[in-house]
């Protein structure tokens, strides 16, 4: 029961009609067909936005120009990711190729004479001495920009491994006069890593392997019974000499000694990678002092050769 009642003081239903918006302005964007200006109600284009949009078509097309001229100059020369955040800096002589018929486009590919970049990082603490023999020895057969760096990560690097290449001597000349690039960047790392091609190829890391690929340069070919032999005298060198406890260490020189008391060299009567590798693990181990007399007589007789007298002298 209600309280009580009012008449209807309208009749019938009312329909609203609710807004959709809060207030409504005429649009003062009107596109004419085919024209992406932006024009006023009397239908003339803004003459600021007609220079703005000029002004942006000039700088894409001097960004497309150069970007054509970036990609012309990377088909002719190829820098690998050195990783170089250096504190200091050594440019060191060119070497200039001596004799030697190897060629590196038979070897890795035609490039169209780019300069092939060799980057090394390693650490001053355990110089990488066979990589230092190999590089005397690549310096034979082409020609060679050297250089060095030492990376912030190291605090300070002796003077004898800052022209481990070599005194600094300054010379005027182009990449495009070399076949070559070899960098060495001493810096703070476990073991020796390489970057040579960043776009075809991943890094190698460790002395041995490094060696590997600097003695593929050499041209030198190798039958399958003695590119094994040699691989595993390689081994030996670096789990067994450089890495491995005193009791693996005597157990390679014992071998190392029946061995060189057959041949003049481990792998025949020629000098091989693992002579190389080998002696320079020996001088690494710290056993240099006390080899049987066959490693004795071998080491003298590499070190006679001026390849690795060039890397002896950094032990010193």
């Amino acid at each position: 029961m209600s309280m009580y009642k009012i008449k209807p003081i309208s009749g019938g239903e009312i329909q609203i009609d609710l807004p959709t918006c809060m207030y409504k302005l005429p649009d003062i964007h009107c596109h004419r067909s085919g024209s992406d200006h932006a024009q006023d109600q009397s239908g003339k284009v803004d003459p600021a936005l007609k220079a703005l949009e000029a002004r942006q078509d000039d700088i894409m097309k001097r960004l497309y120009e150069l970007k054509a001229t970036v990609d012309g100059l990377s088909k002719t020369i190829t820098t690998p990711d050195a990783d170089i955040d250096v504190t200091s800096m050594v440019q060191d002589t060119p070497s200039m190729a001596l004799t030697g018929t190897a060629s590196l486009d038979s070897l890795l590919g035609k490039d169209y004479g780019a300069l092939r970049d060799i980057v090394i990082n390693a650490n001053p603490s355990q110089p990488p001495l066979s990589l230092l023999v190999l590089y005397s020895l690549l310096c034979e057969r082409y020609k060679v920009l050297s250089a060095v760096h030492v990376h912030s990560s190291v605090s300070s690097v002796p003077a004898h491994l800052l022209k481990c290449f070599g005194e600094q001597v300054n010379h005027n000349y182009s990449r495009h006069d070399f076949q070559l690039g070899f960098t060495l960047i001493w810096k703070d790392v476990p073991k020796p890593q390489m970057k040579f091609n960043i776009q075809n190829m991943c890094p190698i890391e460790g002395e041995g392997n490094i060696a590997r690929f600097l003695f593929s340069l050499l041209g030198q070919a190798q039958d399958v019974l003695t590119a094994t032999l040699v691989d595993s005298w390689v081994d030996a060198a670096m789990f067994q000499l450089v890495e491995g406890s005193n009791k693996e260490k005597a157990t390679a020189l014992r071998s190392l000694n029946g061995a060189l008391g057959r041949t003049p060299w481990l792998v025949g009567s020629d000098l091989t990678l693992a002579d190389i590798v080998t002696w320079c693990a020996v001088l690494q181990s710290g056993s240099a002092a006390a080899v049987p007399a066959n490693v004795q007589k071998w080491m003298k007789c590499c070190e006679n050769l001026p390849h690795f007298r060039s890397a002896y002298k950094l032990l010193k």
